[in-house]
Formats: structure tokens, sequence, C-alpha cells
């Protein structure tokens, strides 16, 4: 009988390095603070002796990241590191699988309904709110609600139980949520660290799911034949070449060129202060929005808040914020093709 496989582990490997993979899987997510905290208590078990969270250094705690990404990668899972666009910039490290969708991370956890309710999410989140007029990738409440059962339109893109590709499909089968039950997912989900709620009450991907599923994003919504100019779902900021879903675009709206605001301020003293985008040289004005700013910084947006709290439909019909203004753009987009075409 062959002996089983087992995953080599990297030199000098020891039970704080298993304690510390331990405790960053049970969180899935660590800031440097965290991190500091975490390696103290496994450092004051190991050693008999209190150790204080701020004597640990960044190279301590990169040392324990390091050695811990090198023993689960032959397992296929990964550990990276992204910065969060809307707190202040504060780098987060998230433990990942290695090959993920949202199927894969979700199925443990969630039901099969509530995982085809997940994608029908993204769908919303990465392509139907988010258009070369207005890169929104955030739903109000009442935009979830109304995606709690699939559409008609997506139904019959499957075929005997098969989507477009071919593969099996749970389509077909999905009977879709009730509005109580898109509620409570969407809870769960903030919960878990997968969405994020602002204040405005839009629901956005979290830092650590944009790391999770960057892969899959890639994949799903851009499109690989694409040249560089063209314009795409999924983009990057110019600076730090990290994932944009909250930040700053360049005012010429065929213009691909997206910022960040935790690194425009860096972007721009390095080009002492020329203010202009590097690609288009258009004039860089900083108002024009990535994120659900494209929503609240419009002026109906202000106005249209005296009869919906938080910014969020109601889920019965009613137009919400959201709907409304991606309409707007949309009819704008109309007149300017008939304005083309005259």
């Amino acid at each position: 009988m062959e002996d089983e496989w087992e995953p080599p582990v990297p030199a000098g490997y020891n039970d704080a390095n298993r304690a510390f993979i331990q405790g960053f899987m049970a969180r899935g997510t660590l800031t440097f603070p965290e991190g500091q905290k975490l390696v103290a208590a496994i450092l004051s078990a190991t050693e008999g002796e209190t150790v204080d969270p701020e004597s640990i250094t960044q190279d301590t705690f990169a040392s324990f990241v390091r050695t811990a990404r090198e023993a689960v990668e032959p397992l296929d899972y990964d550990i990276r590191s992204s910065r969060d666009q809307v707190r202040n910039g504060e780098r987060i490290w998230a433990f990942i699988n290695a090959h993920s969708d949202p199927a894969t991370q979700m199925a443990t956890t969630h039901t099969p309904e509530e995982v085809a309710y997940i994608k029908r999410l993204m769908d919303l989140l990465f392509d139907e709110y988010n258009t070369v007029r207005m890169e929104v990738m955030a739903v109000d409440e009442g935009q979830a609600l109304k995606a709690s059962r699939p559409s008609k339109r997506r139904e019959s893109q499957h075929v005997n139980g098969e989507d477009e590709e071919g593969q099996p499909s749970t389509t077909a089968s999905d009977r879709g949520l009730k509005h109580s039950e898109v509620l409570s997912l969407l809870s769960s989900l903030v919960a878990e660290g997968w969405l994020e709620k602002s204040r405005a009450g839009f629901y956005s991907l979290s830092p650590r799911a944009l790391i999770e599923m960057w892969s899959w994003l890639m994949a799903t919504y851009n499109d690989d034949s694409a040249s560089a100019k063209d314009w795409q779902r999924i983009k990057f900021c110019e600076s730090c070449k990290e994932i944009v879903t909250y930040g700053q675009r360049c005012s010429e709206r065929d213009c691909t060129i997206r910022l960040h605001d935790i690194c425009q301020d860096r972007y721009w003293r390095t080009r002492r202060g020329d203010k202009k985008c590097p690609k288009c040289e258009t004039e860089w004005t900083g108002d024009h929005f990535v994120g659900e700013r494209a929503i609240t910084s419009r002026q109906g947006y202000q106005r249209g808040r005296g009869g919906r709290a938080n910014g969020s439909g109601s889920g019965n019909g009613r137009r919400s914020d959201l709907e409304e203004a991606v309409a707007a753009q949309q009819e704008a987009a109309d007149e300017d093709e008939n304005m083309e075409e005259a």
C-alpha cells in the first residue's frame, strides 16, 4: 500500500506557524494590528511569557505570512493582500482558495438557491450597474430584492438544464428566494465579510471578496480579446494596479484611466502636480466617480432622498435611486446615438 501524500512544509515550520494558519483560517482576513495580536498571543503561549502586540514588527508578521503561504500553496490555498479602497487604504491579508468562484466559496455554507442568487447579485454589480457611462458596481436594497428570482430573459438562455457552455445549470430548478430570505442572506454576507453595506445603503464587494474572486471576476466579466484601449467591466488603478470598485475616473467618457481615492494624492505628486489624464490629457477634475458616488454625487439623488430612507427602494415596484440614475444615463446615451445618426 502506497504511503499517503503529505504536502511539503517550509524549513523551520513549527507549532507557532501551525497556530498562525489556524487562527488566520478562522478569521479569513487580517489587518496588521490584528496580525500583531494573533502573533503575540501565539508567541506568548509558545514562549511561556507575555508578548506585547506592539512589539510585533512588520518583518515578524511578514515572516509568519510568508511561511504560512509556503505551507498552504500545495493545497491550492493562498494568502494575498490588497488595500481597503474606502477606509484609508489599510492593507488587508486574506486566506483564500486559489481556485475560487462564488459557487466554490458559498456552497458549504449556503443553499443552492442562495448560491444562485449570489451569482445574480454579481451580475447586477458587474454587468447591469457597471456601464461605460456609470460604473456603480454597487446595488441598493431595492435592486437587490428585485433579483430575488431568476429573470425570464436569463431562464430562456438555459436549455435542458445546461448553460451557454453546455455545463449543468442550477437555473432550471432555481425557484428564487423570498424577500425576507434575500434580506437575511445579505446580512449574512456582510457578517461573513463578503459584502459591505455603506451608510447610504449600498451593497458592494468587500476587500476580502475582491481578493478571493479576482481571477473569477476577470474571467467572467472581461473580454480577453479586447485591446488595452477598450473599456472593460473590471478596471484597475493607474497607480497601484489593483481592482477599482470605488474611486475616480477620467471625465472623458471613453477613456479607461481610473484611480483609487487612496492612491490619487501620491500619483499626482509623482507627476509634479500635472493633474491631466495620463492617457487622453483631459484635465483631471476629481468629480467623476467609480462606485456608489456615481449615484450619490448626483443632484437628483439628494433631491430624491426625502421620500426614501438611506436611498434604498422598497422592492415593491417603485424605482430606486440607483435605477433612476441608470435610466437617466441610458436616456442620455440614446439621445447621443440619435444625434450621431442625424
